[in-house]
């Protein structure tokens, strides 16, 4: 969410999305409130520091790591404050292994701890410790609450790939083995074993070379592979559809996997905050017929949601976008069902 004041986002979160709330991240803060940072702050034994390119893994614990953890602090107590008595559904997000070991680097020479199979071991069993202990923070507070558990993953496409650039830029890390990923984001939503399982990733949907066998595809998101490493649900942005999708999105939810479907871009498109609410209900009905699936799991399955994180939008336009998603999601039930 765009701004500084965590109470504030609460209040917004809270107040437009009554039914599936979620713990706002604010990166407008600085260091230790974005994605990388604010999740490192969690790592069990494995303390970081900022550098001019990055987070890197520190010899100890230092004002870096206080600061991270510091706001986290302060939004758990928020959370205690505003959210008191609050029964039901709620989110909490945090950065996946595979984006952590793609953006934390490893010592002096700063290459990613992706470069290290040892280091992305350790790192992936320090933040399944971390998660378990943060949702249990979380549940201390929100004691009513049933705790879905988000990992966002923006690298993973480029960790399938193979194009993660090592520290000097001039070359690139080797793609991972597509079991020993599937393993190590469930070794990670395994460890809060009471939450609903959540992969964010905003690439577009794809298969992926190594897994399963050769795939005639581009490497993106591959969907089968994070329904075996154990995610009930996938977030993805919906305007990076390409021809050929809509059946992976099919055997997705005919498996009874979970969509949170981005129909909303994390910025306005032009002056103002308008958003065709009409529109993007089209989309999403038009997609839900084509799929040819029984129109009820559309409201069992799906959630409409933005694109990515709203952090880089101003916030009169953030309020309007989830005020937005709340209202195309009623709009398609209705047309669906009715």
């Amino acid at each position: 969410m765009p701004g500084t004041d965590v109470a504030e986002a609460l209040r917004l979160v809270l107040g437009e999305l009554p039914d599936l709330p979620h713990l706002p991240e604010l990166p407008g803060r600085g260091p230790g409130a974005d994605l990388t940072g604010r999740t490192a702050g969690l790592l069990v034994d494995l303390p970081v520091e900022t550098t001019p390119s990055g987070w890197r893994f520190a010899s100890r614990p230092g004002r870096d790591l206080r600061r991270a953890r510091g706001y986290m602090a302060r939004d758990l107590d928020a959370l205690a404050e505003i959210a008191v008595g609050y029964a039901g559904p709620f989110k909490i997000q945090l950065c996946g292994p595979w984006t952590l070991a793609a953006t934390i680097g490893l010592g002096a020479d700063q290459n990613p701890a992706l470069a290290d199979a040892i280091a992305v071991r350790d790192l992936a069993a320090s933040l399944a410790e971390g998660a378990a202990s943060h949702a249990a923070e979380v549940a201390r507070r929100l004691p009513g609450a049933r705790l879905l558990l988000q990992l966002d993953e923006p690298a993973l496409a480029a960790v399938v790939a193979g194009t993660v650039p090592t520290a000097s830029g001039l070359g690139r890390l080797s793609a991972v083995d597509g079991h020993a990923m599937q393993e190590t984001i469930r070794a990670v939503l395994d460890a809060v074993p009471e939450s609903f399982g959540i992969i964010h990733c905003c690439a577009p949907i794809g298969g992926y070379v190594g897994y399963g066998g050769p795939s005639p595809r581009a490497a993106g998101l591959p969907l089968p592979l994070l329904r075996g490493a154990g995610a009930r649900a996938v977030s993805f942005d919906l305007s990076l559809l390409r021809p050929g999708d809509e059946d992976a999105i099919g055997e997705a939810v005919d498996s009874g996997q979970g969509l949170l479907a981005g129909v909303l871009p994390a910025l306005p498109a032009g002056p103002g905050d308008a958003i065709a609410v009409p529109e993007v209900t089209a989309r999403v009905t038009g997609l839900w017929r084509r799929l040819g699936l029984p129109p009820q799991w559309c409201a069992e399955r799906v959630v409409l949601t933005p694109a990515c994180g709203l952090a880089g939008a101003p916030e009169s336009y953030a309020r309007t976008a989830l005020a937005s998603c709340r209202d195309a999601a009623r709009a398609v039930r209705e047309e669906l069902e009715g």
